[in-house]
Order: C-alpha cells, then sequence, then structure tokens
C-alpha cells in the first residue's frame, strides 16, 4: 500500500474529510459532491461489501498496516493523531475514515415492487435516532425504508455509524412527493399500519392477517410523530401497549418493537 503522508489540515486533496463535525456544511457538502463518510474499518467493510465505490481513506500514520487492505495505492492519505483531528473536528479514535460515492437511489414506486415487509418515516430527522432504526430495520426482517422529503439522510456519517453499517444493507428510497408517495406504496399492495398512541388504534399483537401479509409501517418523528395527513392516509392505526403510564418510546426503540411482532 502507497500511502501518502498529509502534513497540513489545508490540504485540498483531504477536502471530503474537513469539518465533519459541522452539520449545515457537511449537509451542503456531501449529496451534492455525491459522497459520504464511512468512519471505522468495521463500517467501512460492510460499505465496500455492499458494492459503494471508495474514494479514498483518511489513516492514523501509526496504523496503516492495520487498513492496508482497505484501499488502492492513490487513494490512501496518512497523518498523525492531532493532524486528523485538526481536519475533522473530532479526535478519530477509530483510526480510519473512508469517502466513498454515493449510488443513485431507485423510486418509490421501483422499491416497493421487490419488498414484503415495509417501513415508511415521516420527518424522522435525527441521525442517532435513523440509525438505530435503520439497524433494528436490517436484524429484524424489514426489506426496504420509504423517507419522506424531509428525513434526515441515512449516509450522514453519524447515522452510518450508529447502525453499524446496516444503513447499507436496507435499500431505501426518498419520496419526491409526499403524502402522494403513500398512494405508492397502498396500489402496490401494502397495507399501511400508522404506529401511533391515540385511543383508536389497534394493539399490534391483535393484527388480522391481512395486516401483516405486506404491512407498511408507518412512523414519524420523535415528538409530534405523524402528520395528520399521514394519520389520514392509513389504513390502520396501530399502537405498543403500554404500562405504568408510560404513553410512548422513544421512536428507534418502538421501531425495534413493533418490527418484531410484524416480522415473527
Amino acid at each position: 500500500m502507497l500511502v501518502t503522508r498529509v502534513e497540513s489540515a489545508d490540504d485540498p486533496r483531504i477536502a471530503d474529510y474537513r469539518a465533519l463535525t459541522d452539520l449545515e456544511l457537511r449537509t451542503r457538502w456531501e449529496p451534492p459532491n455525491g459522497l459520504f463518510i464511512a468512519e471505522g474499518e468495521l463500517v467501512i467493510r460492510r460499505a465496500l461489501k455492499a458494492g459503494y465505490r471508495l474514494r479514498s481513506i483518511l489513516v492514523d500514520e501509526k496504523r496503516t498496516e492495520q487498513f492496508a487492505d482497505l484501499a488502492d495505492d492513490d487513494v490512501v492519505y496518512a497523518g498523525t493523531p492531532d493532524l486528523l483531528e485538526a481536519i475533522t473536528g473530532f479526535h478519530v479514535h477509530r483510526g480510519v475514515l473512508g469517502s466513498f460515492h454515493r449510488r443513485e437511489l431507485p423510486s418509490v414506486g421501483e422499491l416497493v415492487t421487490s419488498a414484503r415487509r415495509l417501513v415508511v418515516l415521516e420527518g424522522l430527522n435525527t441521525h442517532t435516532n435513523l440509525g438505530a432504526l435503520f439497524r433494528s430495520a436490517a436484524a429484524l426482517g424489514i426489506d426496504a425504508i420509504v423517507l419522506s422529503p424531509n428525513c434526515a439522510d441515512p449516509l450522514y456519517r453519524r447515522a452510518v455509524r450508529v447502525s453499524m453499517g446496516e444503513v447499507f444493507a436496507i435499500p431505501y428510497a426518498k419520496a419526491e412527493a409526499w403524502p402522494e408517495a403513500l398512494k405508492v406504496v397502498r396500489d402496490a399492495g401494502f397495507r399501511l399500519l400508522a404506529l401511533t398512541p391515540g385511543a383508536d388504534s389497534v394493539m399490534l399483537q391483535e393484527l388480522g392477517a391481512a395486516d401483516r401479509e405486506r404491512p407498511a409501517l408507518m412512523l414519524g418523528a420523535e415528538g409530534p410523530g405523524l402528520t395528520r395527513a399521514a394519520l389520514a392516509a392509513s389504513d390502520v392505526r396501530v399502537a405498543i401497549p403500554m404500562q405504568n403510564g408510560v404513553d410512548s418510546l422513544n421512536v428507534a426503540t418502538a421501531a425495534a418493537i413493533a418490527f418484531w411482532e410484524l416480522c415473527r
């Protein structure tokens, strides 16, 4: 492995990795430039296994041999831990970062044709929740995920890290029109199940066979939940039974419980 040593945080060759903690800057930089950042050896290997094309890696110069098989000769940059922190804005304790090319996403119509169990997310804009939800979806049997236009980016570094790279295992599409995309899902033969703690909701474990055959579980943002338009478009409102006066759960936790129930 031929390694290029980086001496300055201003080196233009490592611009992909600059200010990784600045969410607004990264949101403006990454999707328009068709790239995303993967943090840590495990996540990078999962991105490679999923077929994402590596653009470069940035590595702690003391650990280059540990990651020698990750990249081609012409895309490896190394620096001291202090320099990596100056570039990225945080201590890179996992020792390695990878910059990858994004892939073109399928349309909602294309996505739903090959799925049996679907998740539909509306306004889920917290990257940690999104990453945790993708990880649970991959583990518990969900086939694909539809995102409303105002959802967070599944390939943002924090979402990728929290998912442990499982965002690469679940196909997803971002709807261009909302809530019109829900009609596309229903027309593909799915039952739209809106997860909401409302009094008119059916307990998840009481759902019949027809609702379980091709479920599309709808979840909203932490706090506000699903909008009125999304609830109106649903076929059934469903809830997780609660005790001790608790009225709701973290959205990623609620999702995992619902995934297990629908996929068992």
